[in-house]
């Protein structure tokens, strides 16, 4: 048996983007800072693609893993799956799907799983692997809905009022 979770973010970009900032290896990376998370081998930056895979490096848990992981459905940009081909789990396989709504793009994450260590690991999956894969993702979802709302907030290159000697206060 597998351990499943479901997390929905809504994103204030049409569902390209979103689908686009997904698949960006560098992207991910951002988000997954705190614990130190690289790409060592495959695709290591840029946009990943369907067939191309992406292993990581990083530390989980108090233990350095690595992780190897292949896009194994590409249908832009609606959904891509990717799926863990070798590493710590068992099973692991991760369908991102972007819904178009009146405001953006719902982000709809699905999560399967399964612990290595039969009977032991079920028992890791319920007390510690669960909340812990949620909270990354959860972590994840919030790095790139900051970026995507920066992306969309103008920004000032000079403020042409400092240059101006008429608009500044003057000294009596």
């Amino acid at each position: 048996m597998s351990a499943v979770f479901r997390i929905v973010t809504d994103l204030p970009v049409p569902p390209e983007r979103a689908f686009a900032l997904s698949l960006d290896i560098g992207a991910h990376l951002r988000s997954m800072a705190a614990s130190g998370e690289q790409a060592v081998a495959g695709r290591t930056s840029g946009v990943i693609g369907l067939g191309e895979s992406v292993t990581w490096r990083a530390r989980h848990l108090g233990v350095v893993w690595r992780m190897t992981n292949e896009v194994t459905v590409l249908e832009a940009p609606h959904r891509f799956v990717d799926e863990q081909v070798r590493g710590p789990f068992a099973r692991f396989r991760h369908e991102h799907r972007f819904e178009r709504t009146a405001d953006g793009t719902r982000m709809v994450d699905e999560i399967a799983f399964r612990a290595p260590f039969g009977p032991l690991g079920t028992i890791a999956e319920g007390l510690v692997l669960r909340r812990y894969l949620r909270a990354l993702i959860v972590e994840r979802n919030g790095s790139l809905l900051s970026e995507l709302r920066a992306e969309r907030e103008p920004r000032v290159v000079q403020d042409d009022a400092s240059q101006d000697p008429a608009s500044s206060p003057s000294v009596s």
